[in-house]
């Protein structure tokens, strides 16, 4: 048997076919459309116009005819009792210290502003820090902490908030800066209105722009064998003694070391001068406990500079006792304390001490000879430049004493911020012994850490507590208006005490 290959058979649709020969083409087309044009023209035109009538000239008041000669006979009779009068009111000091003031009179202190940070508050940091800036429009605040324990570590913040804004939102500064370590003091720059330095729980001395959100560090001075190995409890802007439009940072420590920095290049701040604070070169008057375990070094707590001499200031001490001391300083510190430039010995007077630590010292900026200090012991002394005892101890707390600051427009008025949680604002001219108002800061008696005075906006005073909160008090007149012969009764209290 065999396959057998058979033809392919093929059948063509006859329907495919039919359907091809069925095709039709058609189209449609609509009706034409019909156009008319149309214009109008204006057959008549006008042209109008419009005078007043020529203006009637106002008839001139005829001038009032005087008796010259009679007048002249008066002016002559009265002269010397006239110039007798002005000569009496150009001597006359009744007017001393007065101003015009254009606003309405402010009769309560009354609070314009509560800020914070929700994320510094969640941790429980406190304010430790408060500073206006040279417009004295923007407020800054350091978070921290000041009560026991190992801070080091703990990331803290700085803000600052813009009071002049009208969406001002309280819980959200206008900038932020995120700290590796706990912020102890902040200091605006005197006329640059962005720069503010600060110190830290490390020992570290920064600075920063708060117009530059995203990368606001300018210098720091690193850990090097310079930086304080304390924590820096104060920094203040001091300009250059051969060019006054360049400022350096000064800064103070437990360490017992005074420093000054100057920003150089590659964000670094470099230590141009320093100081030590040693047990033996302090002036024979102070009486201090024996240092314990061969401690030689004297912390310094708080710093305020003379108005009237730049290079006299005066420290608070851990010791209590206030220290009058010069940037002139020549002789060298006897300290075994590693620093690339010479340590010098700054102190010059001791004054009587406190019961406790110097936590604030303010000098006063009516006067070249009288300054503030305030302590843990809870007390006030008014101090004069003069002699060691104060002129007068004013107790205002059965806790400690945090911040003392002058005002800057009123010489006899000064304010406190107490352990107790509230503000005291004291008139001298009023009273010597008892504060004129005393304002409630904190609601559960947590302490008020710091306060300022806005130099600019007198009427402001802001304060910080443990609570993590700022609060910016609107002074009445009766703080802010100078009262007569004011500048004459703080010289006078001062000559008391002198003699």
């Amino acid at each position: 048997m065999q396959d057998e290959t058979l033809g392919v058979a093929s059948v063509p649709s006859q329907w495919r076919g039919i359907q091809g020969i069925r095709g039709e083409t058609k189209s449609c087309q609509t009706a034409s459309i019909a156009t008319a044009e149309a214009s109008v023209q204006a057959r008549k035109c006008a042209d109008a116009q419009v005078q007043t009538e020529a203006p009637v000239p106002v008839a001139t008041l005829p001038v009032s005819r005087h008796d010259s000669p009679r007048l002249a006979a008066f002016l002559r009779r009265v002269e010397a009792t006239v110039i007798r009068e002005l000569n009496k009111n150009w001597q006359s000091h009744a007017f001393d210290g007065f101003e015009v003031n254009w606003t309405e009179p402010q009769e309560t202190v009354s609070c314009l502003h509560t800020l914070g940070y929700p994320p510094a508050q969640g941790q429980g940091l406190h304010v430790t820090s408060i500073s206006w800036n040279a417009a004295g429009s923007v407020l800054a605040c350091a978070y921290g902490r000041l009560d026991d324990g190992d801070w080091s570590t703990l990331k803290s913040y700085v803000c600052a908030w813009n009071l002049d804004r009208r969406n001002l939102n309280p819980w959200q500064p206008l900038a932020v800066m995120e700290v590796p370590s706990a912020v102890m003091c902040l200091a605006f720059h005197p006329t640059q209105p962005s720069h503010i330095a600060g110190g830290l729980y490390s020992g570290e001395v920064l600075v920063w722009d708060v117009s530059r959100p995203e990368d606001p560090l300018l210098w720091r001075t690193g850990l090097t064998d310079d930086t304080h190995t304390d924590p820096v409890y104060q920094v203040v802007w001091l300009p250059e003694a051969r060019h006054s439009h360049r400022f350096q940072v000064l800064s103070v420590s437990t360490d017992g070391k005074v420093l000054l920095w100057q920003g150089i290049g590659a964000g670094q701040l470099r230590l141009t001068k320093g100081f030590a604070l040693v047990v033996q070169q302090l002036p024979r008057s102070t009486k201090l406990k024996k240092p314990s375990r061969g401690e030689t070094e004297v912390g310094a707590t708080a710093v305020a500079f003379s108005s009237f001499d730049p290079s006299i200031f005066v420290l608070g001490t851990e010791g209590g006792f206030p220290l009058k001391c010069s940037l002139a300083a020549e002789e060298a510190a006897l300290t075994r304390m590693p620093s690339s430039v010479p340590l010098r010995a700054p102190a010059q007077f001791t004054f009587s001490p406190h019961g406790g630590p110097v936590y604030s010292v303010s000098c006063s900026p009516f006067h070249r000879n009288l300054f503030l200090s305030a302590g843990t012991d809870g007390h006030v002394h008014l101090h004069s430049m003069l002699q060691a005892q104060p002129l007068a101890s004013l107790q205002l707390s059965h806790k400690y004493l945090f911040a003392v600051r002058w005002s800057p427009v009123r010489p006899l008025v000064f304010a406190a911020a107490s352990g107790e949680g509230d503000v005291q604002l004291f008139d001298l001219q009023k009273s010597s012994q008892k504060p004129t108002l005393c304002i409630a800061q904190t609601q559960d008696g947590s302490p008020v850490y710091c306060l300022e005075f806005n130099s600019q906006q007198t009427q402001l005073l802001a304060a910080g507590d443990a609570k993590g909160t700022v609060k910016v008090w609107q002074l009445s007149t009766a703080f802010t208006e100078q009262g007569l012969r004011e500048t004459e009764d703080l010289d006078q209290l001062a000559s008391e005490v002198a003699t």
